[in-house]
């Protein structure tokens, strides 16, 4: 992480939108935007660890990260990817318990930083972020839920075809409209889909020659997305 940069005023942040604060009453709002911090996290940096204690919230303001679980053995298992808007650690801040995963950024990211105690009190007093809050919740319940049942029913080629189709939905498509915005390695793909990297990149290999998707680097290029739903749907 390097110094802070000027934050930009969250009536006037572009993501605002998409953010917890979304709809947030403007004197709660304006409270907030003077009293947050923007850091800017290298590719590759760890945004907080599992097993500490939260100090304040995280909203990702520029770029994209991940929310993962390391196993007793080292190995990472990736529970959720973010981008511009999201909020990250909040369960930890609300339940006042250790992390149970660590962030990383996966491309350069500017970030915001709220202190625990307002962000505590503005939640006790702004029933319009107490709904936010409740929403944000249920819909990481209902994706924690689904990939379970993914794990259990589906093929690891279903999982995979799904999880491309997952990250092109989240992250949207480049110009080009074919190539997923987002890089990630082969290994973060695998624990995302839930196989051993090796397994992983066979079904990558299978798809490439049947032309269903294009490989450049770490960028996936869908070639026949129509190909890619039926395979995750299990047609």
């Amino acid at each position: 992480m390097s110094s802070p940069v000027k934050p930009p005023n969250c009536k006037e942040c572009e993501v605002r939108g998409a953010c917890l604060f979304s709809t947030l009453e403007s004197c709660h709002l304006e409270i907030i935007s003077d009293a947050k911090n923007i850091n800017f996290y290298k590719k590759g940096s760890v945004i907080f660890h599992e097993n500490n204690y939260p100090l304040g919230l995280y909203g990702l303001y520029k770029g994209k990260a991940k929310l993962y679980k390391t196993s007793e053995m080292g190995k990472e298992h990736i529970l959720k990817l973010a981008k511009e808007g999201d909020t990250l650690g909040y369960r930890a801040l609300i339940s006042s318990e250790k992390y149970e995963v660590s962030a990383m950024a996966i491309e350069d990211c500017h970030i915001c930083f709220i202190p625990k105690n307002l962000f505590l009190e503005t939640l006790k007093v702004s029933p319009r972020l107490t709904d936010n809050v409740m929403a944000l919740l249920t819909g990481d319940l209902r994706v924690a839920e689904e990939k379970i049942a993914d794990l259990a029913q589906k093929t690891v080629k279903e999982r995979v075809a799904e999880t491309i189709i997952s990250l092109k939905n989240f992250y949207g498509l480049d110009q080009d409209e074919k190539t997923i915005n987002v890089n990630l390695s082969r290994e973060d793909l695998a624990n995302l889909v839930g196989t051993a990297t090796e397994t992983l990149i066979r079904s990558l290999s299978e798809f490439k020659k049947n032309k269903i998707i294009e490989l450049k680097g770490k960028k996936i290029i869908i070639q026949n997305i129509k190909l890619l739903q039926s395979i995750a749907n299990n047609n």
